[in-house]
Order: structure tokens, then C-alpha cells, then sequence
């Protein structure tokens, strides 16, 4: 007999309907799988042989060839293994296929039949209306993600049986329904408040411009003068995420398979990024890290703190070439990788806060403690910076070391919260005269 089922498979942040065609025939039983499957799909037949066994199906003893169509696109990920068990059972005549047309499954099997979540569901309904596609099946650690989409009826499970139960009587379960007003308020994971800052006029006011007019800002100073403790600060005075913002951000993390770990605003139990995104990775990074890509193109920090900030401290610590390949993202907005076979786009606008010290020995300029590098050491100090991504950052801010009397000071300085009203009265101004 034969079956198709659908799924899909992602291309950066695009999806492309895959049709899992399962036939099961007359042979020595062994199974075929085609359609340039990665490893981890190939793998698939072996787990989903033991889900089957272990949810109380019958393996059939014939010759099964599986057909991942397009066969000329890669497929990579265990999220095939639940639409092939399903076609392999229905195939052999165990489950009736009524309710397999439009409906689109994803999830990952495990040995003893329960579905362990996958990477990409998001973008991956976003773009089911396209495919005609009116219902996703998914794990149930993915039913929030998947029921974000307007327009998409969403079912989750948490075993194998429970997804042929449904596919035998769909009109005994209801799709999930969430409201996105819950979504809308920031998480408890909100970024530090800027009324920790002590003194620091000059930088808490780049702080605030670079939030108002989404500038890109450097902080040079001594060791110890605060420049991070300022920059970690700068994603709370931005305006919260829109709905719309919200859910990109969560389809680039949904596709990075940082959802599950419930980092940088996402909600508790990581399934929707809440917060503006913050990252800051080490000045060891290479540039692959930075922008994305790899054999199979992932997404790089640049588009990891998409709608937020990115936040490279000790600057001119990194490589110069690492450095190199953000000028084209800072410009654009955007990162295109391109392979042999495709190319994929990420979303790249980011605020980039950078710090570095003045000079090698990092006290050129200071009150207290004298430089002792000599001016070619500190040209070639800041010769690792090229002039045009210099140019693409707006504000280069001076933040000096606090006198003893202003560290002592029990004045407050600004809540983030009222310098963020500022901000949004700014960029509401910026929407009106734009």
C-alpha cells in the first residue's frame, strides 16, 4: 500500500512543504529511506521501529521505502519521525488516512513512543497557510509555539497513539487556543535597572539617545570605570516588544533550538521570547559564530539579539576579520549566507553596544593612574578597528572612573522605567514625523 503524508523542512527562516511518501510492499523486510536525508533522519528508521513496537503496533515484516519529496532539497533534523510513523502505519493498513490531507506534522519520536519536541516550529506554521495547510500536529512541549499562527488549528500530543487516536476520531479533541495579550507584558527576566549607576551623566544620556534613536554606541574607558555594568542596562530602557517583534524574534530562536533552554526573556517554560534579547559573546568568537552560517546555515549572535542589543565587550580584543563581516549586517539590517545549493536570510537589526579600554594598558586619559604606552603602541592599539566600522557607530562616549565622593554618594540616580517613558515619547515623535 501506499501513503503520503506531509511536513516541512526550513531554509533559514522559510519553510518548504516536504511530502513523506511511504510504500510498503512485497520483499525482504529492510527499510529504504530516500531523499537526501542528513544522519540524523536516517536515524529515524531505527527510532521510529522501536516507537511503534513500544506503542503497540505491528512493524511490518516487508519492504518499506520511504520518500522524502523534494528529493533534490537536504533534510536535516528528527522532526520527520512522527509524519513517518504515521505513514508507514498507514500504509500497512493499521490507521485510516481520513484526516491526513492538510494537516501537517512534526515531531521527534522517542524508543518508547512519546514525542520529544522539535527546533523550527514556529516559522515552520507561519508559513503553513501558504502550503494550504489548515491543521499542524506537534509535540505538546510545542503546542504554545505552534498556536501562535491566526488561521492554523493547532493539536499537540505526548505519545505516538495519542496522535492515531486523533487521526482516527478528530472530532473528540479541540484545538489550542491562546490568547497573545498574555504574551505582551515582559517576563520577571527583565534587564538590570539603570538606577544601580552611580554619577555617569555623559554615558547614561548615550544610553538614552542610542535606545530613542536606535544608535549603535561605543563606551571607552579605563578598567573598572563601569562601561559594561551601563551597556547591560541599555535593553531596559527599550521600548517592550510588539507582537509582531515578539514573534520574530521567537522564530529565529525556535530555529536556533534555543527555545527549550528558556534563555534571554523567554517565558518559563520557554516557549516565547518576552524581553529584548541581549547578547554578548566572548572577543574569542569567530566570525561564523557572529553572523551565522556553518554547512547547515544557522543564525549568528547578530540575528540572536534581532529587535535588541548586542553587546561586544573589550572590542578591539576581537580578530579584526571577525569584526569585518558585521559591517554589511549593522548596514542592512540583515545577513544573507550563501552555499553551493542555496542561500538563506536572517534578521539582523540590532542596537550594537561595544566597550574597549582607551589604549593597551587601558589608562590613557585617566585621572588617577598614568599611561605608559607610547603613542604608536596606542595607534596600532586602535588600528584593529577599520574606519568604516567606526562609521557605523553612532556615539563614541568617554565613561570615566567615579571619585571616591560620588561612589560613596547615596543619591540615586534615574530609574530605568522613567527614562524609558522619555524613550517611548521620543520614538512616538519619530513615528509621527516619519
Amino acid at each position: 500500500m501506499f501513503a503520503k503524508v506531509w511536513s516541512a523542512t526550513l531554509l533559514g527562516l522559510k519553510a518548504l512543504q516536504v511530502a513523506i511518501e511511504v510504500d510498503v510492499a512485497g520483499g525482504l523486510p529492510q527499510t529504504v529511506l530516500v531523499g537526501l536525508p542528513d544522519t540524523a533522519v536516517q536515524e529515524s528508521k531505527e527510532r521510529v521501529r522501536a516507537a511503534m513496537k513500544n506503542s503497540g503496533f505491528a512493524v511490518p515484516q516487508r519492504k518499506i521505502v520511504i520518500n522524502l519529496a523534494p528529493a533534490d532539497v537536504r533534510k536535516e533534523g528528527p522532526s520527520f519521525d512522527l509524519p513517518i510513523a504515521l505513514g508507514v502505519l498507514v500504509a500497512s493498513g493499521q490507521i485510516e488516512a481520513s484526516t491526513l490531507e492538510n494537516t501537517l506534522f512534526l515531531g521527534e519520536l522517542s524508543l518508547d513512543g512519546s514525542l520529544r519536541p522539535v527546533s523550527g516550529v514556529l516559522p515552520v506554521v507561519a508559513a503553513a497557510k501558504s502550503m494550504g495547510i489548515e491543521r499542524v500536529v506537534v509535540p505538546h512541549s510545542n503546542g504554545v509555539e505552534a498556536s501562535m499562527v491566526e488561521g492554523i488549528e493547532a493539536f499537540a500530543f505526548t505519545t505516538l497513539q495519542q496522535v492515531t487516536d486523533w487521526v482516527q476520531a478528530p472530532e473528540k479533541y479541540q484545538p489550542l487556543k491562546v490568547a497573545p495579550s498574555q504574551f505582551m507584558t515582559p517576563s520577571a527576566m527583565g534587564a538590570p535597572d539603570l538606577v544601580d549607576v552611580k554619577g555617569q551623566t555623559l554615558a547614561r544620556r548615550a544610553l538614552e539617545v542610542a535606545a530613542a534613536g536606535g544608535h549603535n554606541l561605543l563606551l571607552v574607558g579605563s578598567p573598572g570605570a563601569g562601561k559594561t555594568m551601563l551597556a547591560k542596562r541599555l535593553s531596559g530602557l527599550l521600548p517592550p516588544l510588539s507582537w509582531s517583534e515578539i514573534l520574530e524574534v521567537t522564530q529565529v530562536y525556535s530555529v536556533a533550538g534555543l527555545l527549550r533552554q528558556g534563555v534571554n526573556g523567554s517565558d518559563s517554560n520557554g516557549l516565547l521570547m518576552r524581553d529584548r534579547p541581549f547578547r554578548s559573546p566572548h572577543h574569542s568568537a569567530s566570525g561564523v559564530s557572529l553572523v551565522g552560517g556553518g554547512s547547515y546555515p544557522r543564525p549568528g549572535e547578530v540575528s540572536l539579539a534581532h529587535n535588541g542589543v548586542l553587546f561586544l565587550d573589550e572590542l578591539t580584543e576581537f580578530r579584526r576579520e571577525v569584526l569585518e563581516v558585521l559591517r554589511q549586517p549593522l548596514e542592512d539590517g540583515q545577513i544573507s549566507i550563501s552555499r553551493a545549493r542555496h542561500s538563506v536570510e536572517y534578521p539582523a537589526r540590532t542596537t550594537l553596544v561595544a566597550s574597549t579600554n582607551p589604549c593597551r594598558c587601558g589608562y590613557y586619559g585617566d585621572p588617577v593612574v598614568a599611561c605608559t604606552c607610547t603613542p604608536t603602541q596606542r595607534d596600532r592599539y586602535w588600528s584593529k578597528l577599520s574606519g568604516p566600522l567606526l562609521d557605523r557607530i553612532d556615539l563614541h562616549v568617554r565613561v570615566n572612573r567615579l571619585k571616591p565622593e560620588e561612589m560613596m554618594s547615596m543619591e540615586l540616580g534615574e530609574s530605568s522605567s522613567n527614562v524609558r517613558t522619555r524613550v517611548l515619547k521620543a520614538r512616538d515623535r519619530q513615528q509621527q514625523r516619519f
